[in-house]
This record gives C-alpha cells, sequence and structure tokens, in this order.
C-alpha cells in the first residue's frame, strides 16, 4: 500500500514562498483543498495542492482575479 505524503502549510510555505495568510484565505475561499487535518486541526495538504498553487500564480500573471481564478479551477474539476 502506497502512502501518500501530507505536507504541514509550513511546508507548503517554504517550497511556494506563500504566507500562511494567503494558503488560509485559498483554502477558506475554496482554491486550495486539504487533504486532512491532524487530530489537532491542523490542515495538511497533498501533492496536489502545489500543482493547484501553481496553477494559480500562472493565471494572477495574466491578470485573472480570485473569482475568475476560482471558475476556471472549478471547471477544471468538473467532468465533461
Amino acid at each position: 500500500m502506497k502512502r501518500e505524503k501530507l505536507y504541514k502549510i509550513g511546508e507548503v510555505m517554504q517550497y511556494t514562498n506563500l504566507s500562511r495568510q494567503t494558503l488560509h484565505n485559498y483554502t477558506v475561499a475554496g482554491l486550495i483543498h486539504e487533504a486532512r487535518r491532524t487530530i489537532s486541526g491542523h490542515r495538511l495538504y497533498d501533492e496536489t495542492a502545489f500543482d493547484r498553487l501553481e496553477q494559480i500564480k500562472i493565471l494572477q500573471s495574466k491578470n485573472y482575479t480570485l473569482i475568475q481564478i476560482k471558475k476556471i479551477l472549478e471547471q477544471q474539476e468538473t467532468p465533461k
């Protein structure tokens, strides 16, 4: 059985150079999703969060708003 790697918010911050507040805001807004929470309630993210964060950065560089970005990401998740 393959174990998936989960990342604490500090690790995601380190790898992405985003602030804790930005990651929290993206999570609350539904732009990224936590994979699980620890017993103490800390968010844990899987590898997909890094892909999403990269997409968000690219779309922001093209001057999309976060609302537009959320719609784009939701469309990508919807099976056609």
